[in-house]
């Protein structure tokens, strides 16, 4: 497990999992929480409560489908990227492997939430749609950025360079040319280009970002690197008042 480090308050837990610590085989092996990756639905469940048993609740999982929906936490599985609540014990989560997990709060410790950022869901705005949703001013939000594909390994046309770039201009300097001079080939910092989309609203602390999950087949599963893989965890949720 990876603990945040971020100075979020005291009353704000999170975390995000490896894929150490449980049943699966190979290629899912061992602590995979996708119950939509192939793998044996008993071995997910196993799973799932080994972390359960960290947890104040059951966490909200959602359906992600690399939208910018955002919802607040309720009893069912909603189809959507990210969530928030207010609600003491209520445990946002999302899951990943490659993708960027973003976990957010505000500075009072009153509400919480939980993005997945897939470049489509980056670049259409999911990030910009869950501050929105939280209601709460951008210079009184924080972030941590979790383990994401990173900057020497995440291979994108020029159209993702392009999609980015009509948004914002400036991203142009999360881009960096392919080492082999292939044309219309890109390395794409996922994590600066969050950072600029989160300034670019008024979000000003951010932190995380570093930990790549394709290079590091011990701890992470990378889609890009494996095709059939799990899918890690990040969560967050409020504890009770202090």
């Amino acid at each position: 497990m990876i603990e945040p480090d971020w100075p979020a308050p005291a009353r704000v837990k999170s975390l995000m999992t490896t894929r150490v610590g449980g049943v699966s085989g190979a290629p899912w092996d061992s602590l995979n929480l996708g119950d939509h990756v192939g793998d044996d639905p008993a071995h997910v469940a196993v799973n799932r409560a080994r972390l359960r048993r960290l947890l104040p609740a059951e966490p909200g999982w959602l359906k992600q489908v690399h939208g910018i929906r955002v919802v607040e936490l309720g009893g069912n599985t909603p189809e959507a990227d990210a969530s928030f609540t207010r609600q003491t014990a209520q445990v946002c989560a999302v899951l990943t492997a490659d993708c960027l997990p973003v976990l957010l709060c505000d500075r009072g410790g009153g509400i919480v939430a939980a993005a997945h950022a897939g470049w489509r869901g980056l670049a259409d705005g999911v990030l910009e749609a869950t501050v929105s949703a939280m209601q709460v001013p951008p210079r009184d939000i924080l972030v941590w950025m979790g383990g994401a594909i990173g900057p020497q390994a995440f291979e994108v046309g020029e159209e993702v360079k392009q999609t980015f770039m009509d948004r914002h201009p400036e991203t142009v300097a999360a881009f960096t040319p392919h080492p082999a001079s292939i044309p219309g080939k890109w390395f794409a910092d996922i994590y600066q280009l969050a950072r600029i989309r989160l300034m670019h609203i008024g979000v000003r602390d951010i932190y995380g970002g570093g930990r790549c999950t394709f290079s590091d087949p011990v701890n992470f599963y990378s889609y890009r690197r494996d095709g059939v893989t799990g899918r890690m965890a990040s969560l967050i949720w409020l504890d009770q008042a202090l």
